[in-house]
């Protein structure tokens, strides 16, 4: 049980750190064009979406982490 809850620590972890960098490349790929528009642009939206799956992720490995302090007794 604490192997596999290991596992899925790791490919959270790894989730959030693809998320946050697929964020920050959105982000930056912003043009002057999306900033000047009205109401929110696809970049913008694109780099909103990507950020809400990094906090998802986040709160997943947290999630996890408990389960494997609750398994292993130590909570």
């Amino acid at each position: 049980m604490y192997i596999f809850l290991a596992i899925l620590l790791i490919a959270a972890m790894i989730a959030t750190v693809a998320a946050l960098v697929r964020g920050i490349v959105v982000f930056l790929q912003t043009t002057e064009a999306d900033l000047k528009g009205e109401g929110p642009s696809s970049s913008a939206v694109k780099s909103n979406k990507a950020m809400q799956l990094r906090i998802f992720f986040q709160a997943l490995a947290i999630l996890i982490v408990v389960a494997i302090l609750f398994v292993t007794g130590r909570t």
